[in-house]
Formats: C-alpha cells, structure tokens, sequence
C-alpha cells in the first residue's frame, strides 16, 4: 500500500432539477388546472472519516468526484427523484482545505464523522407552486440552482498521542519496536524510515497510547536536505515529543551538536511546534562503558541546558522503556483530566494544533515554491504538474492488542 498524506480533489455538488410546467389532461375534466411538480434537489458531497483506511493514495489517480444531479419535475404533481449524496471515505486525521480560501473546511479526528464539503442545489418549483385565486392557470416555473463547486486539498496528519524526533540512526524505530507491536524497518543505515510508522503502547489493561514514528531530520531539513521536513506535520496533534539522542553515534559527531541540529530544524518549522511539551531520552546507553555513562549523560544534559525530563534506555534491550512508557501514560491521562475539568484549556489546546498546522502549512509551501524556483533557474522552465514531494511510499502502520 502506497503512502500518501496530501491529495488535491475537485467536488461538484449535483445540481437541482427544474419545476415542471404541465396542466390535468382528463376526460369529462372541462378545466383541469395546473399539475407540475416541483424537481428535485442535488446531490450533496460529504466526507467521512473511516479508521480502516490510512493513506490518501486512491485521491492522488481519482482527484474529480461529483454527486447526482436531482431529476426534473413531472406532471400529475409527481416531483423529481432527488439526487444520491455523495460519500468520500478518508483516513481518521484528515485535514479539508479549500484552496481557494486557503481557509480549514475541517478536521476529522473520530471514526464517522461527516463533513458537508458540497451543497447540493435547490429544486426547482413547479407551476402548481404559483396557483392563486388570481392565477388559475399559471405558467411559471423555476430552475433548480447549481451544485456548489469546491477545490479542495485533503491533508493527512496521523493520529498519535506521543511523536518522536531524532537523527537518522537514532534509534527511533527500535524504540517504537521495542514499546509496541509495530515492526518498522531497522538496519544499521540512514534513511531505513522512509514514512511514518504508527504503535500502540498499551501500558495496562486498559491503558494505552499512541506512539508516532516519523522519518530522522538531518542538518538542513528545512531547506529540503534529506526528506526534508514534510513528515514534521504529522506531529502537530501529538501532546508530547521524544527527542531521542543518541549516545554513541557511529560516524563519532557530537550527541550535543546532534541534538541541537534537531532543535533548529524544528524552530525552522513552526515556532509553536517547538515549544511543545518535549521529553529528552538518552539511548544506546549500552554502547557507553559503565563508568562513563553517568558523566556523558549529565555533560549532554548540561550542555543543552536542557530542564525538562530526562529518561536514559536502551532501546534494542528494553531497558528504561517500561519506565518512560509508564511516565508517558501518566503524563498524558493528566493532561486528559486537566481537559475535561477546564474547557478554556481544551480549547486553548485545539487551537495550537491549529497553529501548528497553519505554520506547517506555510513552511512546507514556502519549500515548495523555493524548490520550483530552483527547477525554474535550471531548466528555464517549469511544469506544473510536477510537485517535489509527490512521492508514493509503502505504510507500515501496526496496532497491538
């Protein structure tokens, strides 16, 4: 199965059938008077949101979709068939934007919800409607008015409670492995993450998580180096970060330049994203001697100036995972209970999603159009249809029970 977070569409509502114009014909009836029925309305465009899919891939070959139209009036005052809605099933996490606008349709977070995205047209009136003492035989009708007409961008951000950053290598799908039941891609290279990767940690019956997996940031990201930052946008609904930094890195770099290379690219990205609730975890702590592991952590810790939690694993033995997993749960089942007692805190909470979102929006059309450029000063010309990112990748997304 292909990935694919972002997908244009087109949508057209159907459009209202006219009134009829007609008059009784029967025998022995002198004056039989005015029979037309009303047409019927359009067919509307709805979205709804379904958790058995994960990927946009079927928008990306299939962009334009348009509802039935609503049949015409008849005589005898039979009105027309309305027209059959129209259902687009996306992924749980899907963002509506209508590009025209630039302005959020919007956000579908639970499984079936439905979003009006396209009205259907009104029906036209018969001439039956405009039968009056004064008017026994009229002749007017009405048309039925047009289906709305909607450009939108459909952007699929995952759903996930816990995101992780990190260079590449630095351990971030040993983690998800070792905490839950997803399998993703671990070799002794960069890059084995190509997309983001979904587990759930269930701490307790009864208590568990969400962790997301997202592809490592390199030096530069933001300017397109590596896979760039387009995958950052799937953390803007996560309520915690782990930035995994690793202790014994192969190629011999700094863990301190490391972590504050991921620290840029993020601020890079969206202000509000980096000052997210963020966790440091120290891994790879069984590479390190036991009798340096307890002064290279605290240097690395010193040298960030770092105050928030600290949490030392081992991600390939599990060692330290079950503690950082529980400290997780805690954390984030607090945060729920804050919620639900405040409701200006939850709305507080919604709307810097919604920042978030916005300054990724923005960052990654900024890349976009600085990348057309380049293209354009290159070969003198440039092709619409192309986009830089419009790579297909494989999905790999895996629940424990």
């Amino acid at each position: 199965m292909k990935f694919v977070d972002e997908a244009p569409i087109f949508v057209q509502a159907g459009k209202g059938g006219n009134g009829c114009l007609s008059f009784r014909r029967e025998k022995f009836v002198e004056k039989g008077g005015p029979d037309g029925g009303d047409g019927g309305d359009g067919g509307s465009v709805y979205l709804e949101a379904d958790d058995s899919l994960n990927t946009l891939v079927d928008y990306r070959y299939q962009p334009r979709y348009a509802a039935e139209s609503g049949q015409p009036g008849r005589g005898r005052n039979c009105t027309g068939a309305k027209g059959e809605d129209l259902v687009l099933k996306v992924p749980v996490g899907t963002t509506v934007i209508d590009v025209d606008t630039g302005e959020a349709v919007g956000d579908m977070t639970r499984a079936g919800e439905r979003l009006l995205v396209a009205q259907g047209g009104f029906h036209g009136l018969g001439n039956t409607r405009f039968k009056s003492s004064t008017n026994r035989a009229p002749r007017q009708t009405t048309n039925g008015s047009e289906g709305e007409l909607r450009s939108l961008k459909l952007e699929l951000k995952v759903l996930a409670d816990v995101g992780m950053l990190g260079l590449p290598n630095a351990g971030k799908s040993t983690f998800i492995r070792a905490v839950s039941a997803a399998k993703p891609k671990v070799a002794n290279y960069p890059f084995t993450t190509l997309v983001p990767n979904l587990g759930v940690v269930q701490v307790q019956r009864h208590r568990s998580f969400v962790i997301a997996d997202i592809p490592g940031l390199i030096e530069g990201a933001a300017e397109g180096a590596g896979l760039g930052i387009r995958f950052l946008k799937h953390l803007t609904r996560c309520r915690v970060l782990l930035h995994l930094v690793d202790l014994a890195p192969f190629d011999s770099s700094d863990p301190v330049e490391n972590a504050r290379a991921i620290e840029r690219e993020l601020a890079s990205f969206s202000d509000t994203l980096a000052g997210r609730e963020r966790w440091l975890v120290l891994n790879k702590t069984d590479l390190v001697p036991a009798a340096e592991l307890e002064e290279r952590c605290q240097s690395v810790v010193d040298a960030l100036g770092w105050k928030g939690p600290v949490f030392r694993v081992a991600a390939i033995r599990g060692e330290g995972t079950d503690v950082l997993s529980g400290r997780l749960m805690d954390y984030l089942e607090e945060r729920q209970e804050q919620e639900n007692r405040d409701p200006e805190l939850a709305e507080a909470e919604l709307e810097a999603q919604r920042q978030m979102q916005r300054e990724a929006r923005e960052r990654i059309e900024e890349l976009r159009d600085s990348h057309r450029a380049k293209r354009r000063a290159a070969k003198g010309h440039v092709d619409d249809d192309e986009d830089w990112d419009d790579d297909d990748h494989d999905v790999d997304i895996e629940y424990r029970s």
